[in-house]
């Protein structure tokens, strides 16, 4: 007889990080009691490890409805909203727990002091470092303490970094440390040294060497045998719908500098790399439907995955904005469900200088698991010559509304690029649109630090100072987006 599943069965899961799993225990429990605490507690876990941030958005609300003191929870909710770009509420909430007796103050304290090093309070990062506390007594304190050097001492700070790297200890922090100092190795002007780390810490990741390549590149020859075909099979599934725009594009391609200009508009609202086009392609390949399938996708169901992201895409717009913006870096890959499923969205494709994008790539941290590509230059070379033959006429033989954005012409012309992305929303010019520094908006991606400067061309050309790690066979790619710029 097979036994039911318990709470110790979903403390295990959790404790062995076996998320999928832990999700499907918290779902037998509430089924039993919806007023189960510690199993929405345990599902929000479990969905913020698999970056599932609407589900796990809904599973803090109701935890904290249920018990709003839950010091767990609490905390998970800080985290989250930290990535939602809630950072008064998350700073609020992060520092009454990290002041409180409790099993989450330490984790807390970690996450405050990563909520006001993202956000840019350096002045009240440094002063929670000196402040001290419990927390100064873990062993991730060290790499924190580090952090508020920088500025002052950034030598010694990538002295502290490269030491910290290449202690045994946690994967994550290693690599966090690692790719710290590789930023400051940079601004030094120490190249080599700089990309001899960020190859020592691709070779040493955990789960990098199991990425799939080759099941990443065959869903793009999906696409391009579906899109050969120029039939009516792109007919939208479902209803068209109104208010939204998605990037399409990969990493460092110029996205958050672009997401930053129209989240300043008072009718746009950023809603960072949210899950939803990730949550409509699983939608979609559990249907069953093949690619090469998706004209006969029933209405009903394409209706279902629209529903489920526009339920999120709302959830996650400011009050007062007419559009929302996604983010996300997995639409390129999914043109065709979005011409099904969410006809009438609008698409913004970015690209930019393929070295750039693949220095700006390989020496900065990406999931080893589900960004494996990353790890080497060769690989991101494969994957940056997959998108771009894809795009931007995909979208053009998809009927998707687009515009297409080159990077170094809209920092050469802010302005311009502004407006005619604007007017595609049917929306008129707002001045600080071209002043996105001034966006108070928090920018929990890899380009943090660069979009809180006025619009510059400073990273422009930067993959010459790499030079030796690109050969022949990046000729073809550069020589294609040369000819785009203006």
């Amino acid at each position: 007889m097979k036994l039911k599943p318990t709470a110790v069965d979903l403390d295990g899961h959790l404790r062995r990080n076996a998320f999928a799993d832990a999700l499907v225990v918290a779902d037998s429990l509430l089924a039993v009691n919806p007023r189960n605490l510690e199993a929405w507690v345990g599902r929000a876990r479990s969905n913020m490890a698999m970056a599932k941030i609407f589900d796990a958005d809904n599973d803090l609300d109701m935890a904290l409805k249920l018990s709003p003191s839950h010091h767990h929870a609490n905390w998970m909710r800080g985290v989250l909203d930290h990535r939602l770009g809630r950072i008064d509420q998350a700073i609020e909430r992060l520092r009454k727990l990290s002041l409180a007796k409790t099993p989450c103050s330490i984790d807390a304290s970690f996450s405050l002091a990563e909520t006001l090093y993202f956000s840019h309070r350096r002045d009240e990062y440094k002063q929670f470092i000196q402040a001290g506390g419990e927390w100064t007594k873990d062993p991730r304190a060290e790499f924190f303490i580090a952090r508020a050097r920088a500025r002052e001492d950034p030598l010694g700070t990538i002295d502290d970094l490269l030491r910290i790297m290449r202690q045994d200890t946690d994967g994550v922090l290693k690599s966090l440390a690692g790719f710290d100092a590789v930023i400051l190795l940079d601004k030094a002007g120490r190249y080599r040294e700089a990309f001899d780390v960020a190859v020592y810490l691709h070779a040493n990741a955990k789960g990098a060497s199991s990425f799939d390549l080759e099941g990443l590149l065959g869903g793009v020859r999906e696409q391009h045998s579906l899109l050969q075909k120029r039939a009516p099979w792109f007919t939208p599934r479902a209803d068209v719908v109104g208010g939204v725009s998605i990037v399409v594009g990969l990493p460092r391609c110029g996205s958050t500098l672009f997401e930053q200009m129209l989240d300043s508009h008072s009718k746009v609202s950023g809603i960072g790399e949210y899950d939803g086009v990730r949550r409509l392609g699983n939608g979609f390949v559990s249907s069953g439907i093949s690619m090469q399938g998706i004209g006969m996708m029933p209405r009903e169901l394409a209706q279902n995955l629209q529903r489920d992201y526009l339920n999120g895409a709302t959830r996650f717009k400011r009050e007062g904005a007419e559009w929302s913006f996604d983010k996300t870096l997995r639409a390129w890959r999914l043109l065709p469900v979005i011409a099904a499923a969410l006809p009438g969205a609008v698409c913004f494709h970015v690209a930019r200088d393929p070295r750039d994008m693949a220095i700006s790539t390989f020496l900065a941290y990406f999931n080893p698991t589900s960004d494996g590509w990353t790890a080497n230059i060769d690989s991101i070379r494969r994957v940056i010559e997959a998108e771009r033959s894809l795009l931007p006429d995909a979208l053009d033989t998809l009927e998707i509304p687009n515009e297409q954005i080159v990077y170094e012409n809209l920092v050469a012309d802010p302005d311009g690029h502004a407006r005619r992305s604007l007017a595609r929303l049917g929306l008129e010019m707002e001045p600080g649109v071209v002043q996105p520094e001034r966006n108070t908006r928090a920018v929990f991606t890899l380009s943090h630090e660069q979009v809180k400067r006025s619009i510059n061309t400073a990273s422009i050309g930067r993959w010459k100072n790499y030079e030796f790690a690109f050969d022949d066979s990046w000729r073809t790619l550069a020589a294609t987006h040369d000819a785009r710029r203006v």
